[in-house]
C-alpha cells in the first residue's frame, strides 16, 4: 500500500569531525592477506583476461572526463576477466567530490535537485581488503556522513585483470546513496585500477534509484589517493565475506522456475508484471529452498551488482523491526509484553491524556484511536505526518508523533500513522531497557537476537535514526535496507521457518501465528479503504477467493509486508514468497499469487482437474518449503471473513 510521505526538508547541517572520523576503519602499514584466509565461493577466476573494453579504458581512467553515464556493463565483471595480481588493503578516498561530475534530474517536483549538496556525492573515504577477485568494505551498510543531503553504503565487489591494463588491476564497487533522514535509495558503481602503491582516477555513476519523488542521473570522474596499509580486523572481515557469500541462499533466474517444475505450467513472466519496467528495481520468489531471482534494470542496462544492490524498506520495517521486535520480546520475557501501556513507557505522555491507556499491540494494530481524520490514509499524507518525517531531531518527531487527538475508544478504528510506529519502537526500546539494561537497544536486540541469527547480511544491519546520528532512536516504522537475499530469508524465517533458528523457537509462536494470518479466531484489524484487509502487529492480510481466481474453491489469507512507491513481500500459506521493489506506486501481485499456487495449491484450496500434475510442496525429490503439511501437521482452516 502506498506510504506518501515525500514531503521533506534538506536540513543544513555541517558535517562535523566526530561523525566523519567514525565513518570508516582508519588503515595502518600494508599487509597481505594471508594464507589461511577462507576463499570465497566461485574464487578463482578462470578468465584469460582477453576483454575487448571500449568503455572506461586504462587510458580513460589514466586522467579523462565523464560528460555523461556510460553503460553500466562497463562497470561490470567481464566474462574473460582474470585472476587478480594485485592486493587492495587499505584506504580509498575520493578527492574534489563537492563540485565534481554531472547530474540531470530525471524526477524532481519538490525541487531537491536544486541544493548544491544534493547534485554530488558526500565524502566517501572507503577503507577495503580483498579476498581473492572480492574486495570487502570494513564498514557495511548505512553510514553518516553529516553531509547535508547524503549518507552512503559501500557493497562488496570485485577486483580482476584485464590485458588491456598494463600492470594494475581493476576494480568495481556498488555503492548507494542514501537520502538524508528519509528511506530513498540511489545504487550507482565506481571503479578504478590500483596497483601496491598508486591508483589511477576514479569514475563513478548513478543509474537507477528506488524512490518515487526523485530521480536521476549522476556521474563523474574524479582523483583519488589509495593509502596501502592493514585494516583493522581484515582477516576476520575476508573470512566473514566468505561464510556469508557461502551461506547466502540457494538462488537461480526467474527462468529456473519453469524448467523445475515442467508439469506445474508455472508461467514466469507473471513475476513481475502489473509493475512499469522502468519503476522495477528487482523481484524475487522463493519456493522449494530455492531463491528465483529477477534481474536489476537500470537506465544503462543492467545493474553490475545485482545480488548486492540495496533497497529501501519504508513500510516494511513496521513488519520486519517494529512488529518482529515486538514478538521477540514476548518470546524472551512474555506474551503480556503487547498489553505493556506507551503511558507507562514513553515519559513523553506524561500530561497528555490522550495517551492514556493505549497498550503495545494497539499501536502495532494501528488502533491507538488517536488521529485527526479517519479517512484512508489521509492523516498519513497529511500535514502533521509531512512535519514528523521532515523532523529530525529526537525532540520534535517525538512531540509530532503525540499530537494527534483522542477520537475513538483504543482498538476500536484502524488508522494509519507511521508515527505510531515510531511510538511503538520507543516504548519497546524503553521496555527493554528495563529488562536488560540502560545500554539496549531495540534495534540491536532485533539485530542480534533475529537478524544475524538468521543470516541477514550486514548491508541490512543498520537502521535510520533520528539526529543523523548512529546514537539517535530508530524511525521504527521506515529506514531499514534490504538485499535480494536478506529480504527472501527474513521471509523464510517467518512463513517457512515459523520464528525458529536451528530448531530453537525466537519468536512467540502464538503471536506469530496471528501476525501470519494463521490464527482464523484473530485476523487483527479490518482496515479502510477500496478493498478493506486486515492489519495485524505491521503485517498487513490479504483474503484471496474464488473472486480473485476460480482455483481458490476456498478463501485463504496471505500475510504480506507493504511499502511506500510500490514494495510488496508477500508471505503465502504454501511455503512462497514474492517479493518486488518498484518506485511507481504501483502495487500489483495478485498474479504472482496465482503463479504460486500451481506450484502448490494454497491450503483449502483444492487441486482442480484441470491441473493433474499439480506440484505438491512435500513431493519426493522436491526440496520441501518447510510448510506444516511437510511436517505431518494438518493445515489450519482458513475462514471466510
Amino acid at each position: 500500500m502506498p506510504r506518501p510521505f515525500h514531503v521533506r526538508r534538506l536540513r543544513r547541517a555541517a558535517a562535523t569531525a566526530a561523525v566523519l572520523a567514525g565513518l570508516f576503519a582508519v588503515p595502518l602499514p600494508t599487509m597481505a592477506a594471508p594464507a589461511a584466509t577462507a576463499p570465497v565461493p566461485g574464487d578463482p577466476l578462470t578468465g584469460s583476461g582477453a576483454v575487448n573494453r571500449t568503455e572506461l579504458t586504462a587510458g580513460q581512467l589514466a586522467g579523462g572526463t565523464a560528460t555523461d553515464t556510460v553503460p553500466d556493463s562497463a562497470f561490470a565483471l567481464p566474462a574473460q576477466a582474470a585472476p587478480p595480481t594485485r592486493s587492495f588493503e587499505g584506504t580509498l578516498t575520493l578527492d574534489g567530490l563537492s563540485t565534481a561530475g554531472g547530474f540531470r534530474a530525471l524526477k524532481d517536483p519538490n525541487g531537491y535537485g536544486d541544493a548544491a549538496a544534493t547534485r554530488h556525492l558526500p565524502p566517501v573515504d572507503i577503507a577495503l581488503v580483498q579476498n581473492g577477485s572480492h574486495l570487502v568494505p570494513a564498514k557495511r551498510g548505512l553510514q553518516y556522513t553529516g553531509n547535508q543531503a547524503w549518507n552512503l553504503a559501500v557493497g562488496p565487489g570485485r577486483a580482476w585483470n584485464e590485458d588491456g591494463d598494463g600492470q594494475r588491476t581493476r576494480a568495481s564497487l556498488p555503492f548507494t546513496l542514501v537520502e538524508r533522514n528519509a528511506n530513498c535509495v540511489h545504487n550507482g558503481a565506481l571503479t578504478f585500477l590500483f596497483d601496491h602503491t598508486s591508483i589511477s582516477e576514479v569514475r563513478y555513476q548513478i543509474t537507477t534509484e528506488t524512490c518515487a519523488y526523485f530521480q536521476f542521473d549522476m556521474w563523474g570522474q574524479v582523483p583519488a589517493d589509495y593509502r596501502p596499509g592493514p585494516v583493522d580486523g581484515a582477516e576476520n572481515l575476508r573470512d566473514a565475506y566468505a561464510s556469508e557469500v557461502g551461506d547466502q541462499l540457494p538462488t537461480k533466474p526467474i527462468s529456473a522456475l519453469a524448467t523445475d517444475y515442467p508439469d506445474s505450467g508455472v508461467d514466469v513472466a507473471k513475476f513481475g508484471s502489473g509493475i512499469t519496467p522502468s519503476a522495477l528495481s528487482t523481484f524475487g520468489f522463493y519456493f522449494g529452498g530455492v531463491h528465483y531471482v529477477g534481474n536489476c534494470r537500470t537506465r544503462q542496462g543492467e545493474y553490475p551488482f545485482c545480488g548486492q544492490m540495496l533497497l529501501p524498506s519504508y513500510s516494511t520495517a513496521k513488519s520486519a523491526f517494529a512488529g518482529t521486535a515486538m514478538l521477540r520480546l514476548a518470546q524472551r520475557y512474555g506474551p503480556a509484553v503487547a498489553q505493556e501501556k506507551l503511558s507507562d513507557q514513553i515519559p513523553e505522555t506524561a500530561g497528555n491524556t490522550a495517551w492514556s491507556g493505549i497498550t503495545l499491540d494497539r499501536t502495532l494494530d494501528m488502533a491507538t484511536g488517536n488521529y485527526t481524520s479517519p479517512g484512508y490514509e489521509t492523516d498519513e499524507s497529511g500535514r502533521t505526518m509531512a512535519d514528523f518525517f521532515a523532523a529530525e531531531p529526537y525532540a520534535d518527531k517525538m512531540r509530532l508523533a503525540l499530537s494527534f487527538p483522542r477520537k475513538a475508544s483504543p482498538g476500536s478504528k484502524w488508522v494509519y500513522h507511521t508515527s505510531d510506529t515510531f511510538l511503538a519502537s520507543r516504548a519497546m526500546n524503553n521496555y527493554l531497557q528495563d529488562k536488560a539494561g540502560s545500554d539496549a537497544d531495540i534495534f540491536d536486540m532485533l539485530r542480534d537476537d533475529v537478524l544475524e541469527p538468521i543470516g541477514v547480511g550486514p548491508d541490512s544491519l543498520v537502521s535510520s535514526r533520528t539526529d543523523n546520528s548512529p546514537g539517535g532512536a530508530p524511525f521504527g516504522g521506515y529506514g531499514m535496507f534490504w538485499t535480494q537475499d536478506s529480504v527472501a530469508r527474513f521471509a523464510k524465517f517467518l512463513n517457512n521457518d515459523h520464528g525458529a533458528v536451528n530448531g530453537t523457537q525466537i519468536l512467540d509462536p502464538t503471536l506469530l501465528a496471528a501476525t501470519m494470518q494463521r490464527s482464523p479466531q484473530d485476523r487483527g484489524m479490518t482496515t479502510t479503504g477500496t478493498k478493506p484487509m486486515k492489519y495485524q502487529n505491521g503485517f498487513w492480510g490479504a483474503e484471496f477467493t474464488s473472486a480473485d481466481n476460480p482455483a481458490y474453491s476456498s478463501p485463504f489469507y496471505v500475510p504480506f509486508m507493504s511499502g511506500y512507491g510500490g514494495i510488496t513481500v508477500a508471505m503465502m500459506p504454501n511455503g512462497a514468497t514474492y517479493y518486488y521493489f518498484s518506485d511507481n506506486n504501483e502495487f500489483s501481485w495478485n498474479a504472482a499469487v496465482a503463479e504460486a499456487d500451481k506450484l502448490a495449491p494454497m491450503p483449502g484450496a483444492a487441486v482442480t482437474a484441470g491441473r493433474p500434475h499439480q506440484t505438491h510442496p512435500c513431493r519426493p525429490g522436491i526440496a520441501s518449503p518447510d510448510y506444516d503439511r511437510c511436517r505431518g501437521v494438518p493445515p489450519e482452516p482458513f475462514q471466510v471473513r
